[in-house]
């Protein structure tokens, strides 16, 4: 094979790297490693040629690579919340699996529990900045009282980028979340399709001090306002992520008199939401859009007790947010990206292609 169909080859690669510029070439791994990292034992000439391969292949070095050159070791916390497990186990796990595939490198990575959003998270975020890490991977329940302690450990030396929600007048570097907005939208437009008598909708949340919760709310509020404006919507229940805050509350909300024809619960804690319907005899009269995926609704998808939910994609929150991170710690004057995901609607039609994801989010996060 010639020099020049060997790179007509490698044209059609999707991430040229140096064995693909050595195959080019004609020569080494060891000899392309050594003149695109600046060591020793390479010629000028062959530098050269390495070089002005590497450019027209477009080769860009990974994290890894850049990582190698540093030869530096790495302390990464992640401070979240332990409940709620169904999301949160999952996000562990995405930053966990971006942890293992990291190479020529050693990351430390630790995990700071704290009970759930607003409760114990200063603390321990607090906890893991006296213990100086490189970088610092965070959930924000209350954004505004803790913007002053970001803030001071931002300043300090310390990077932070938030996780799951935002804090963005905080002085983080960057957020990987869910676009909350988008969510709140998708599940008023989906619900302006199936009600089309005058009706009541409710929604619950956790707490509205939650950038992610008030975003959600905001989405939906506008978007049934847009596309349903014979639905009347109620004021919001904040369940603060209590179990037996969201069950009591729902109850009350049945039995009230403006009892609602739809909920939609913009965060992962409804099953005692559920419990509460089914018990009042309303789980499948109700119609009902949740948020995240857990095994215990699969059934209730299945049925069509449950319309759809709203799937915030845990997993590749954690993951992105760890390499976002680690991508800054590495080249720190190059602007860090603020990632918004696309929620995933899941309905019974498209569900079998998500309930995999369930084991294998379980899988990371034990790993």
């Amino acid at each position: 094979m010639t020099t020049s169909s060997k790179m007509g080859s490698i044209k059609n690669a999707k991430a040229p790297g140096i064995r693909e510029i050595a195959n080019a070439l004609g020569t080494s791994i060891g000899t392309v490693d050594r003149a695109l990292h600046g060591r020793s034992g390479v010629s000028a000439r062959t530098k050269a040629r390495v070089l002005r391969m590497a450019e027209q292949l477009g080769y860009k070095p990974n994290i890894a690579a850049r990582s190698l050159k540093l030869n530096r070791n790495v302390r990464i916390a992640a401070v979240l919340p332990r409940e709620i497990a169904a999301f949160f186990d999952p996000l562990r796990g995405g930053i966990r699996t971006a942890a293992e595939e990291v190479v020529g490198m050693q990351v430390t990575l630790d995990f700071v529990n704290y009970p759930h959003l607003g409760s114990g998270d200063l603390p321990a975020l607090e906890n893991a900045a006296a213990k100086h890490y490189d970088g610092i991977l965070f959930t924000p329940g209350r954004p505004h009282e803790l913007a002053p302690v970001i803030r001071r450990i931002v300043a300090e030396g310390t990077p932070m980028l938030c996780v799951a929600s935002d804090a963005p007048e905080s002085g983080r570097i960057a957020c990987a979340a869910v676009d909350a907005y988008t969510s709140g939208a998708l599940a008023a437009e989906l619900l302006s399709h199936k009600l089309h008598l005058p009706s009541h909708v409710a929604t619950i949340t956790g707490e509205l001090a939650t950038f992610d919760h008030a975003e959600k709310l905001r989405g939906f509020a506008a978007s049934l306002a847009l596309y349903a404006p014979h639905l009347t919507l109620l004021p919001a229940v904040e369940s603060h992520e209590s179990p037996e805050d969201a069950y009591r509350q729902t109850i009350a909300l049945l039995k009230s008199k403006t009892r609602p024809d739809a909920i939609y619960i913009s965060t992962a804690n409804s099953l005692p939401v559920l419990r509460a319907l089914e018990e009042q005899k309303q789980l499948g009269r109700v119609q009902v859009i949740t948020t995240d995926l857990f095994q215990e609704l699969v059934p209730l998808l299945e049925s069509g007790k449950v319309l759809a939910t709203l799937y915030q994609r845990p997993h590749a929150q954690g993951k992105i947010a760890f390499e976002t991170l680690l991508g800054h710690l590495m080249e720190k004057d190059k602007p860090v990206k603020t990632h918004r995901l696309a929620p995933h609607m899941i309905l019974r039609s498209n569900l079998p292609l998500f309930v995999n994801r369930l084991a294998d989010s379980s899988t990371a996060a034990a790993g």
